[in-house]
């Protein structure tokens, strides 16, 4: 369980890393959030972000129903 969820599909490239970006500031050291787009440039702009971050991709896969999943933790 996330300490955050963010429902991002429909949005395009570069917004839910945007969001991302935002919402992790806000965040607490340790804490999570689950995250779900539409966006296949999700997979690697989230892979990019926790590179340049310092943020941990914790999980990304791609869901039954075509959609795409992270959770990431701040740090």
């Amino acid at each position: 369980m996330a300490d955050h969820d963010m429902d991002l599909r429909g949005l395009n490239c570069p917004v839910p890393v945007m969001r991302l970006k935002k919402k992790m500031q806000t965040m607490a050291s340790g804490q999570t959030v689950h995250i779900l787009t539409t966006d296949p440039g999700s997979v690697p702009d989230f892979k990019a972000y926790a590179k340049s971050s310092g943020d941990k991709l914790l999980e990304s896969k791609e869901t039954p129903g075509g959609d795409f999943e992270f959770l990431l933790q701040r740090v």
